[in-house]
């Protein structure tokens, strides 16, 4: 359930170290992935920001965060996750968060899932979503490659868990740059955690 934490309390301690941020500045919110103890980002949490950071909910995930992205339109947040398995696979999550309770829907119906790398919505129907490949078998691209597909549904609030399948999933191959986001989140975190500053108003005779 929502908490609304306010910032005398630091809402952004839980995270760890700051790893992503996006902002939704109609709403004022803010999504953080943050990691703990040096470890990988597998720590999420929403946060309302129009006066005060308050801190709506945190959720963990089994995978490290790797792309977020406000629906333009629904209290939905899309969380894409994954990593290699060190060994054969490429595996992950593709998230769908309420913002309202914090709810939590796992998206794609594979057995090992998809390593999500980008997520970007195109319009209130159509996700756009990057994905390394299932695995690296005799593929030595794998790791800087990937697949890019736009995943339409007419009301993603009704769309069901492991509802995606591997034809929804299925796009055209190319570079899937892995950038590292920390500083920009480590930027954005601080600026939000700054006490307001006053303004001093002068008299004019």
């Amino acid at each position: 359930m929502p908490e609304d934490r306010p910032v005398a309390d630091d809402p952004f301690a839980e995270l760890g170290d700051p790893c992503l941020a996006v902002t939704d500045k109609r709403r004022g919110l803010v999504a953080v992935a943050g990691a703990r103890e040096h470890g990988e980002a597998r720590t999420v949490g929403l946060f309302h920001v129009t006066d005060r950071a308050r801190r709506r909910w945190l959720l963990g995930s089994p995978y490290p965060v790797n792309a977020m992205a406000f629906h333009p339109s629904r209290p939905l947040l899309a969380v894409g996750t994954g990593e290699y398995d060190g060994g054969y696979h490429f595996e992950g999550e593709l998230l769908l968060v309420d913002l309202e309770d914090g709810t939590v829907r796992s998206l794609i119906g594979h057995a090992f899932g998809r390593q999500v790398l980008g997520l970007k919505w195109l319009n209130d129907q159509e996700l756009r979503v990057l994905m390394a490949p299932y695995d690296d078998w005799e593929d030595d691209g794998a790791h800087r490659e990937g697949h890019l597909a736009v995943v339409r549904r007419a009301d993603w609030a009704a769309v069901g868990a492991g509802s995606l399948t591997e034809r929804d999933l299925t796009g055209p191959r190319g570079p899937a740059p892995r950038p590292d986001q920390r500083e920009a989140a480590r930027r954005t975190v601080a600026r939000l955690s700054a006490p307001p500053t006053r303004r001093h108003h002068t008299r004019q005779g």
